[in-house]
């Protein structure tokens, strides 16, 4: 680290009018100005702690390109990053030229820096301050008693400790190697996700290819080839261009569906599939009030998997319970879990194992295969939040009676375990490429305090080599 320097912030903002700025004062930005279109403001929701996560167009809000001139000195472009004043005082946000807007303004409870290029990489001042360390002292420092703050004084002087900004963009470009990865997996997830429940749906509660068959009997037509346009989203052409095992796996696909509707209690079901309660598909086994089985000294402990780990994924910064538990409560990688109070939810967990909390099912089914019964769960979320919402308590609920109220078409076995092998692969892929991350982020986490405290600096590309490898 001999020529690592030591710097305030302030000493390595860009020589330039308003490169260190708070955002508008809080009635000059209020809500009564926001609209659908126009210059976008950022706002907490729109940052994150997590690493990977450097700034989110989701949820923003606008503007008047007029209103805007006003703020000329909160504004924010690819290179700036963005502090949190009041509140979640350990996020920080990065602009980059991946983001939807070229330009951007900070909210009132956010303040910006402008890096200047010849001292200070952005990308690893993101990094820097990501770090668990300067987390910690930034939480540590922070001023007020309810509300924690941050003020653009205390970022001016906070002290950083910085290597040649060649040397910054060798340890970013390692680090960032991790992200990009990591974003790229999550986009292909988002992509499988989005096609197996299309499938689901398709096939299980719309029964496209059922009505396709009847549709082609009545206008005298070949049932199977309606129903192999119905399964594939092709044309007859285009069924013709495939390979002749992938015409084949069409055919026998289509081939399970019937071609004639019944009354059931749900109205007109496909011919011969059973109409069953949801408790009836899975097994939701409700949590443990695992406060009563604290870890003893020297005991081996589970991280305690509440709504908040479901719902990020991961299980840091968790209370610890006693491994001593029934394994039945035990959340393993791929177990499927659900919230049933509070935020409703249900995910694949993918964040090792951890000791299942109350408020939370942990569904199984040694009928059904696993993306049956997460998807027909799936299905009924939306009516399961609508009741909870409607429950005049502080945390809104199901009861296990909303389970049974809960039908699901049910196939036969043969047409279940058939055309789930495109949903199961499919979901199955998904879990991978999650758990990849997961290690990905391990690995990125490990190395991040090591490359920016100059530890493993003499030799940084090598050791990126190393790592990425």
């Amino acid at each position: 680290m001999s020529d690592w320097q030591e710097y305030k912030i302030e000493e390595i903002a860009l020589d330039s009018p308003n490169a260190m700025s708070t955002g508008p004062f809080g009635s000059a930005i209020s809500s009564k100005f926001f609209q659908e279109v126009g210059v976008p403001v950022i706002r907490g929701g729109n940052l994150s702690t997590e690493v990977t996560d450097r700034m989110s167009d989701d949820g923003l809000v606008f503007v008047s390109p007029e209103k805007a001139e006003e703020f000329k000195r909160s504004v924010v472009r690819p290179g700036d990053l963005i502090f949190t004043c009041w509140g979640t005082i350990n996020q920080v946000g990065l602009i980059t030229d991946e983001l939807k807007y070229s330009e951007y303004i900070i909210s009132n409870k956010q303040m910006k820096l402008t890096p200047d290029p010849e001292k200070a990489d952005s990308l690893f001042l993101y990094y820097l301050f990501s770090s668990p360390l300067k987390q910690a002292e930034i939480i540590n420092n922070g001023i007020g008693a309810a509300v924690p703050g941050f003020n653009l004084g205390q970022l001016k002087s906070h002290i950083v400790y910085l290597p040649p900004v060649d040397e910054q963009k060798q340890i970013a470009a390692i680090l960032n190697s991790f992200d990009r990865k990591i974003r790229h997996n999550h986009q292909i997830n988002q992509t499988l996700e989005q096609i197996a429940q299309a499938i689901f749906k398709s096939w299980f509660v719309d029964f496209e290819p059922v009505k396709a068959k009847i549709e082609a009997k009545q206008n005298g037509q070949d049932p199977e080839r309606a129903a192999m346009r119905a399964i594939s989203g092709k044309s007859d052409e285009e069924i013709g261009q495939l390979s002749e095992k992938q015409r084949q796996q069409l055919t026998i696909t289509a081939a399970l569906f019937p071609d004639e509707l019944e009354n059931s209690e749900l109205g007109e079901i496909p011919k011969g599939w059973k109409v069953k309660p949801l408790d009836k598909v899975a097994d939701y086994l409700n949590g443990l009030a695992l406060q009563k089985f604290p870890a003893e000294d020297g005991e081996e402990s589970l991280p305690v998997i509440k709504i908040a780990q479901l719902k990020k994924g991961d299980s840091k910064d968790a209370d610890r319970a006693s491994k001593n538990i029934k394994p039945e409560y035990v959340i393993n990688n791929g177990d499927v879990i659900f919230s049933w109070s509070g935020s409703l939810f249900i995910d694949i967990w993918c964040g090792g194992q951890g000791a299942l909390n109350q408020h939370l099912f942990k569904v199984t089914s040694e009928e059904y295969p696993k993306w049956f019964y997460l998807y027909w769960t799936n299905y009924h979320l939306a009516e399961f939040q609508r009741i909870a919402a409607d429950k005049a308590v502080t945390m809104g609920h199901i009861k296990r009676g909303h389970l049974s109220s809960a039908k699901c078409l049910v196939p036969d076995d043969k047409l279940i375990n058939t055309l789930g092998a495109y949903i199961s692969s499919l979901v199955d892929l998904s879990v991978e490429r999650r758990l990849e991350n997961d290690n990905l982020a391990k690995i990125r986490d490990s190395l991040l305090p090591k490359l920016l405290s100059g530890e493993i600096g003499d030799d940084v590309s090598a050791a990126g080599k190393e790592a990425v490898a």
